[in-house]
């Protein structure tokens, strides 16, 4: 572990600044973030992953609007050193912004001129088992920031020194687990869960007292034996079942129950471990207190398809019939958008609405949500199948956004691209590959395009607008009070803002590398900023080289990283 404190003599060599400083740079003395300002998140910071508990994507601010993004310049721009997929969200209290990287480099900027504060770079072990080596932000909590690590570990840092305070580990990552989630804190619990779907894992979610780093609940999203939910599994299959938990979940404080999706079982082939497996591609509640499973619904059920369902579904409510309801609403990798109704009892079903080409479900249950499937588009042990989409799903992890002002749901999508999967068999070895499975990929014949961006009324369960872009589509999207979506994800490096009633493209930027990061805005000193990292990598560079083979073309992109802010020139 190394972290470093820096002298403003060298800012320089990090950042860039295009649009002039007005006056003279303050010191920054950002508060403590309580639970209240957590519940009740400032306009002008952005505290959380998704900028709220409910993983809205949503920000009240609006100095920057449909009629001024047009006059939107680079402000700043810092250069984190790390080549690869950028996927974390930059973090902003008080003018400080915390952005994470691949490789577990965390770095802590002034947000008005991207001036270096300090930076903690993670020592990882030599020989390091993780599928990807990406990290999907941080966490705030009190005077402390925290970053769980590829070698399955939580850490606890001094935000305003970079200072480690505790490290805790809370897997053996030579065994398959590792973390790329970006934390999530709320009632003093730091909560993460665990990558390693692939490798053999048995999922869980684990909370930390964010003080101490005591280890307060675990919960596993693959029951055992004598658990509700076992007789899903036959035989030991359990012990290597998967159900990863890769990204950060959503907390309803009045409920006192925290969200989270879960993934693929292991292997993938289902005929491998017959029955349902829960809690494989489910939404789970946990209450805050204990971690106890109070519900949940399974999306699919012995998934073999890849289609991990982490993506936690956003808190809205949703109005059927005439009846408003609390709603967690999921995009899904199915290819479905699925209306859940959640309450202190649990969640139940609402209904699902195909949002892309899928050919795999034959009906779903009107009362329970279960799928039904062709069993032509199953891909079983010793066989080659076809089925859409491919194993990247309608929408793999990039994160939806709702906003309350258009009451219009945006999605990343990506539609007319299918896939092949042929089943083998595979004996478990601990940290290494179990999926069971060799994957490819093809496109619809006579398809157009394969990103879309889609904006749909959930009251009405009406696609509303979309736009199409010729190549894949994995960009998070921010929207904000300004009647405004920002989204980059692209293979051509553009990041865009659109106008967030009717889909037209207001303004564009091409960046120095392809933009997977989350965009975030914030505001210091009256004026409002937009920020998103670049950084191309991992699976948009696979799915973009899978494109290229089947239309017979090369794309470059670059892979450096940078963080970009901008703003509207004055």
């Amino acid at each position: 572990m190394r972290t470093f404190m820096l002298a403003a003599s060298i800012f320089g060599c990090f950042a860039t600044s295009s649009l002039a400083q007005t006056s003279a740079v303050e010191p920054l003395a950002p508060r403590s973030v309580t639970q209240d300002r957590l519940e009740a998140p400032e306009p002008e910071n952005w505290l959380s992953y998704r900028g709220n508990y409910a993983g809205w994507g949503f920000s009240p601010l609006d100095q920057i609007n449909s009629d001024n993004v047009g006059q939107m310049r680079n402000a700043w721009s810092f250069s984190t050193g790390v080549d690869g997929g950028h996927e974390s969200p930059p973090i902003v209290n008080d003018g400080v912004m915390y952005i994470t990287t691949p490789d577990n480099f965390l770095f802590a900027l002034d947000a008005r001129t991207g001036d270096l504060m300090w930076m903690y770079e993670h020592d990882l072990p030599e020989r390091l088992v993780a599928i990807h080596n990406t990290n999907r932000g941080v966490a705030l909590h009190g005077d402390r920031v925290f970053m769980a690590t590829l070698d399955a570990r939580i850490l606890a840092l001094d935000a305003k020194t970079g200072d480690k305070l505790w490290d805790v580990s809370v897997a053996d990552n030579a065994t398959g687990y590792y973390m790329t989630t970006a934390p999530l804190t709320a009632e003093g619990l730091v909560m993460a869960g665990v990558s390693g779907g692939e490798l053999g894992i048995r999922g869980f979610v684990v909370a930390l007292d964010a003080s101490t780093g005591e280890e307060r609940w675990r919960t596993h999203t693959v029951p055992a034996p004598g658990e509700f939910g076992s007789d899903t599994w036959p035989g030991e299959t359990w012990r290597t079942g998967g159900a990863p938990v890769w990204l950060p979940g959503h907390y309803d404080p009045a409920l006192k129950l925290t969200y989270w999706g879960t993934g693929n079982p292991g292997p993938w082939i289902g005929d491998q471990r017959d029955g349902d497996n829960l809690y494989t591609n489910s939404v789970l509640a946990l209450d805050i207190s204990t971690g106890e499973i109070r519900g949940y619904h399974q999306y699919h059920w012995n998934g073999s398809w890849d289609w991990d369902e982490v993506s936690t579904p956003l808190l809205i409510d949703v109005t059927r019939d005439g009846r408003t309801f609390p709603a967690l609403v999921h995009p899904g990798r199915n290819g479905y958008l699925w209306i859940l109704e959640r309450d202190s009892d649990g969640i139940s079903f609402v209904d699902a609405t195909e949002y892309v080409y899928q050919d795999v479900f034959t009906a779903i249950d009107p009362d329970t949500g279960r799928p039904s499937y062709d069993p032509a588009r199953t891909p079983t042990t010793g066989q080659i199948t076809d089925f859409c989409p491919s194993l990247w799903g309608g929408k793999d992890w990039p994160a939806a956004a709702y906003n309350p002002g258009t009451r219009l749901l945006y999605i990343p999508a990506n539609n007319n691209h299918c896939g092949t999967i042929e089943g083998l068999e595979v004996e478990y070895v601990p940290g290494r590959g179990f999926t069971g499975a060799d994957s490819d990929m093809t496109l619809r014949e006579g398809a157009d395009h394969i990103g879309e961006l889609q904006a749909w009324d959930l009251d009405e369960e009406e696609l509303v607008w979309k736009v199409d872009f010729p190549d894949l589509n994995w960009g998070s999207v921010l929207t904000t009070a300004g009647d405004l979506v920002f989204q980059g994800g692209s293979p051509d490096r553009y990041f865009r803002a659109f106008d967030a009633r009717t889909g037209e493209e207001l303004w564009n930027q091409r960046l120095s590398s392809g933009v997977m990061g989350v965009p975030v805005t914030y505001a210091i000193d009256g004026v409002q900023y937009v920020a998103v990292q670049s950084g191309w990598g991992v699976d948009p560079a696979s799915m973009t080289r899978r494109v290229d083979r089947v239309r017979g073309t090369f794309t470059y992109v670059p892979r450096s990283g940078t963080v970009w802010v901008f703003a509207v020139e004055n």
